[in-house]
C-alpha cells in the first residue's frame, strides 16, 4: 500500500461534532480521478449533539474499533475506490461563502469514533466495487450522518463501503453539501443535499453498464441526517428538486429501495423551546404511489434522533401499502454504524443482508455470493 500522510485539520462550528484523526494515500489516475484510501488511524467512543442537549455518552470499546479499522482496509480482491463530482460544474441551489472543504479539529470534537468532514461546495461520489467473482450488480448510494452540518466519513460512509463490497453489493459514498447554508434552521433538513442525491442517484443509473450494476437495483442506505436524505431522496424521486442539466438528468433518480438507519427529521419538528410531536410524520415527508421498499433501523435508546422517528415512518409507509420492514433494538444509542460490538444493534446489517435478499437484490439468487 502507498506511504500514508496524516490528513491535516482544521477548526469549524457545528452542532454536530465528530473527529478521528485520518490516514490518506492520494492518487490522481490518468483521467484526473481522485483515488482515495479508506482506513482511519484509530477510533473509538461517540458522543452527538443534535435537537437537545447531550444526555449520555455513547458505549465504546475496543472490539468495535478493531472491527472498524478491519472493515475501512480494502476489501481481499476488491477494486481501488475513485471518485467523481456529482455536477459538471456550478452547483445547483448553493449560495453563501462556505469552505474550504476540512476535517475536524480534534480541539472541537468531544469523541474520537469518526473523521468528521465539512465545508463541502463541490458534492462528489466514491466508487468502491467488490471483487469481480462476488459482485451480484446490486449498488448502493451511501449517505453519512451528521445532522446536515457535518459528514460521519469513515464511521458511516467508507466503513460502510467496505461491508457492503463483503456482500458483492458496489458502495457508493455521497459527499453532499455541508454545512448548512445561511437561513436553513437547524429544525428543518437542509434542502441542497436532496438535489445532490438526486443527481447521484441518476449518475450511478448511468455508468451502469460501465461500473458492472444492473440498473433496477441500485438503492441508497444513510445515517442519522442521512437516514432522513436517504428517505427523502426514495419519496421525492418524481419532483426533482433542480432543473435538469444533461442527459444525465434524463434518468431516473428514483432509488430501488431505501434503508434508514437511526433516522431523524422524520417525525414533526417545532421552534426551539417546544417539545417535538413524537406521533406525527412531519409535514415535509410524502408517501408517493411508487415509493420503493425501505427498510428502517433504529435504537429505542436513542437520545438524539427518537426511535419515534423509524416508528412513524413504518406507520405511514404501511397505511401506504409500500413494502416496508422495521427493526428496533432495546440499546444501542447514536451512532453505531456497521461496526461490531456485545450489543445485539450491531447485528443490524445481518438483518439487512437477509431482506435485500428477499428483495431479491442480489439478483437470481436469495442470498449474497
Amino acid at each position: 500500500m502507498k506511504s500514508c500522510r496524516l490528513a491535516c485539520e482544521t477548526r469549524v462550528r457545528s452542532r454536530f461534532v465528530h473527529r478521528s484523526p485520518v490516514s490518506r494515500c492520494p492518487a490522481i489516475s490518468d483521467e484526473g480521478v481522485e483515488k482515495i484510501p479508506c482506513a482511519p488511524s484509530d477510533g473509538s467512543g461517540q458522543a452527538r449533539q443534535w435537537r437537545k442537549p447531550l444526555t449520555q455518552i455513547w458505549h465504546a470499546c475496543g472490539l468495535s474499533v478493531i472491527v472498524g479499522l478491519f472493515l475501512v482496509c480494502r476489501v481481499q480482491g476488491a477494486e481501488e475506490p475513485f471518485v467523481l463530482p456529482v455536477w459538471p460544474g456550478a452547483v445547483p441551489g448553493d449560495y453563501g461563502k462556505i469552505g474550504p472543504e476540512r476535517v475536524r479539529a480534534p480541539s472541537e470534537a468531544p469523541t474520537k469514533n469518526a473523521k468528521w468532514i465539512t465545508g463541502v461546495t463541490k458534492p462528489t461520489i466514491t466508487i468502491f466495487r467488490p471483487a469481480k467473482d462476488k459482485n451480484t450488480g446490486a449498488a448502493i448510494l451511501i449517505c453519512p450522518g451528521g445532522g446536515y452540518w457535518n459528514l460521519a466519513w469513515d464511521l458511516e460512509g467508507e466503513e460502510v463501503a467496505a461491508w457492503l463490497n463483503t456482500v458483492g453489493v458496489t458502495g457508493l459514498v455521497l459527499k453532499y453539501r455541508v454545512p448548512r447554508r445561511s437561513g436553513q434552521p437547524e429544525p428543518l433538513p437542509a434542502p441542497g443535499p436532496l438535489l445532490d442525491a438526486q443527481r447521484a442517484v441518476s449518475l450511478v443509473r448511468s455508468r451502469a453498464a460501465e461500473w458492472e450494476i444492473d440498473p433496477n437495483r441500485i438503492g441508497i442506505l444513510g445515517f442519522s441526517a442521512g437516514g432522513h436524505l436517504a428517505v427523502a431522496t426514495a419519496t421525492h424521486f418524481d419532483q426533482r428538486a433542480y432543473e435538469p442539466i444533461d442527459e444525465i438528468d434524463k434518468t431516473s433518480c428514483r432509488p430501488d429501495f431505501a434503508i434508514a438507519v437511526y433516522p431523524g427529521y422524520l417525525i414533526e419538528q417545532q421552534p426551539a423551546g417546544k417539545e417535538i410531536n413524537m406521533d406525527v410524520l412531519a409535514p415535509y415527508i410524502r408517501i408517493p404511489k411508487e415509493t420503493p421498499p425501505i427498510l428502517l433501523v433504529h435504537a429505542s435508546d436513542d437520545p438524539v434522533a427518537s426511535a419515534e422517528n423509524s416508528v412513524v415512518m413504518y406507520l405511514a409507509l404501511k397505511r401506504a401499502n409500500v413494502a416496508t420492514e422495521l427493526h428496533v433494538y432495546a440499546r444501542g444509542g447514536h451512532g453505531f454504524g456497521v461496526r461490531k460490538s456485545a450489543l445485539p444493534c450491531s447485528t443490524w446489517t445481518d438483518r439487512c443482508v437477509g431482506w435485500l435478499a428477499n428483495q431479491r437484490i442480489f439478483g437470481t439468487n436469495l442470498s449474497a455470493k
